[in-house]
C-alpha cells in the first residue's frame, strides 16, 4: 500500500459518509448499494478501507455531524467490518456487518416506499458470503462455523419485513433465494418448506409479479427439492420453467439446471440428444443415454461408477441408479424383437434363459431366480405387460403393446 497521510484518509472517510447520506436523501439506490458490496472489492472501498486503518477515529466523524449521526448505527458498525474485512479478520468483519445490516433493516421498515430494494440485496448477498467466509475462517482454527447459521436467521428477519402488503413484498422472493443458498450449503433443506409455504399459499403474493431472475431462482431450487422428494413430474415443470425462463447468455446456470433436469427426463424416459451434452459440457450423462438406448446395464453400472463422486455431490446418483430398471425393459424389448425375426409365432413367449444368456454376454452373471424377480418388478410397474408361466419358467408378453412407453410419466412406484 502507498503511503497515505492522516488527511488523505480523514477526506476519503469523510467521502463515504458524505455518499451514504446523500444516496438515502436524494433516495439514490445504485450509489447506495455499492456502499455496501465488499465483494465487489471495488477500487473506493478498498481505498477507504486502507484510510479507516489510518484514521482510527471515523466514529468521532459520525458524531460530530447531525447529517452523519442519524444513521451512525448503521455507518459505525459498517466501517468496522471493511476495516476488518481489508485485513483479513472475516469473522469480525461478519458481525459488524450483520450489526449495521439490522440497523439497516430497522430504516428501511420505516421508509413508506421500496426505493431502497436493490441495496437490501446486495445487503442480503454480502452477509451471505460474508458468513460462508467466516465460517471458513473458524474451521481453519478448529472452530465451529455458525456465521451462516446466524446469517439464515437474519434473512428469515427480512423475509418477515417483506412479507407484508405494499411494494416492499416483490423483494421477497430474492431473499428467499439467498435463504435456499444457505440451507442447501448447510444441508437443512428441509428449512425451505416454511418459506416456500408463504410463497406458494400466501393471498400477498403474486409469483408473476417477482423479478424473472428471482423466479427462475425459486424454481431452480425448489424443482432440486422434488428431486431429493423424487416427485419427478413436479421438478419437471419446476426446472422447465427454470430452464425456458433463463436468460439464454447465461451457459452457466442453463448448464446448473440441466443438470437436474437430465436426470428428471431420463427417469420420466425422455432422453436428452448428444449435441445438447457436448454444448454444456455434460457429458458425464452420456454413457447414461447410450445404456438406456442400448438396454445395456454394464454400461449404465460403468457410468454411474466412474462419475460417482460427482452424480452423489449433485445429489442424483439414486435418481440415476433407477434408471435400471428402463434399461431392463429396453434390454427384454430388443430380446423380444430379435425373437419376433425368428420365430413370429412365438414372439411373445420369453423364456428366461434366453434373458440369462443376454445378461452373460453383457457380462452381468445372474441366475434364474433373479431374473424372474426382475421381470416381476417389470411387469408389477408396468414397464413390461404380461404374465409368468412358471413350470415353463416363461414370460408370457402381452399381444397389445407389451412395453408401454411412460410418456413423460414416472416409473410407478
Amino acid at each position: 500500500m502507498a503511503y497515505l497521510s492522516m488527511g488523505e484518509a480523514h477526506r476519503r472517510i469523510t467521502d463515504y459518509l458524505n455518499k451514504f447520506s446523500d444516496a438515502v436523501s436524494y433516495q439514490d439506490v445504485a450509489s447506495l448499494a455499492q456502499l455496501f458490496s465488499f465483494s465487489s472489492n471495488s477500487p473506493s472501498l478498498l481505498s477507504l478501507a486502507d484510510a479507516l486503518n489510518i484514521f482510527l477515529d471515523a466514529n468521532r466523524l459520525i458524531k460530530q455531524s447531525d447529517k452523519f449521526s442519524q444513521f451512525g448505527e448503521i455507518l459505525a458498525p459498517l466501517l468496522r467490518s471493511l476495516q476488518n474485512y481489508r485485513l483479513g479478520n472475516l469473522v469480525d468483519a461478519y458481525h459488524a456487518y450483520e450489526k449495521s445490516a439490522n440497523a439497516f433493516i430497522q430504516e428501511f421498515r420505516n421508509w413508506e416506499s421500496a426505493w431502497a430494494l436493490e441495496a437490501l440485496y446486495v445487503i442480503a448477498y454480502e452477509i451471505r458470503v460474508l458468513a460462508e467466509r467466516a465460517d471458513r475462517e473458524l474451521a481453519s482454527n478448529g472452530k465451529s462455523p455458525e456465521k451462516l447459521k446466524g446469517a439464515g436467521s437474519f434473512l428469515m428477519r427480512v423475509f418477515g419485513v417483506l412479507a407484508g402488503k405494499g411494494s416492499k413484498r416483490v423483494g421477497a422472493l430474492y431473499v428467499t433465494c439467498q435463504l435456499f443458498k444457505i440451507y442447501f450449503k448447510l444441508g437443512t433443506v428441509h428449512l425451505c418448506r416454511s418459506v416456500i409455504r408463504s410463497i406458494e399459499t400466501a393471498r400477498i403474493f403474486d409469483f408473476e409479479e417477482f423479478p424473472r431472475r428471482d423466479k427462475v431462482t425459486y424454481m431452480y431450487y425448489t424443482g432440486r427439492l422434488e428431486v431429493f422428494n423424487e416427485n419427478f413430474p413436479a421438478a419437471d415443470h419446476k426446472l422447465s420453467y427454470a430452464l425456458t425462463h433463463c436468460n439464454p447468455l447465461r451457459e452457466a446456470n442453463i448448464r446448473m439446471i440441466l443438470k437436474y433436469l437430465i436426470p428428471v427426463k431420463l427417469s420420466l424416459g425422455i432422453l436428452p440428444k448428444a449435441s445438447l451434452l457436448e454444448k454444456y459440457n455434460l457429458l458425464e450423462y452420456s454413457n447414461v443415454v447410450q445404456a438406456l438406448k442400448r438396454g445395456d446395464l454394464r454400461l449404465l453400472r460403468h457410468a454411474l461408477q466412474e462419475h460417482e463422486d460427482q452424480f452423489l455431490r449433485s445429489g442424483v446418483y439414486l435418481v440415476l441408479e433407477k434408471l435400471e430398471l428402463q434399461v431392463y425393459q429396453r434390454l427384454v424389448k430388443k430380446i423380444y424383437f430379435i425373437q419376433k425375426q425368428k420365430e413370429p409365432s412365438k414372439a411373445h413367449q420369453l423364456k428366461l434363459e434366453v434373458i440369462v444368456k443376454a445378461l452373460k454376454w453383457l457380462e452381468m452373471d445372474m441366475d434364474l431366480d433373479e431374473v424372474e424377480c426382475i421381470m416381476t418388478i417389470l411387469i408389477y410397474k408396468n414397464l413390461v405387460k404380461g404374465y409368468f408361466a412358471h413350470k415353463s419358467k416363461v414370460v408370457v408378453l402381452s399381444k397389445q403393446d407389451p412395453f408401454p412407453k411412460l410418456n413423460g410419466k414416472p416409473v410407478n412406484s
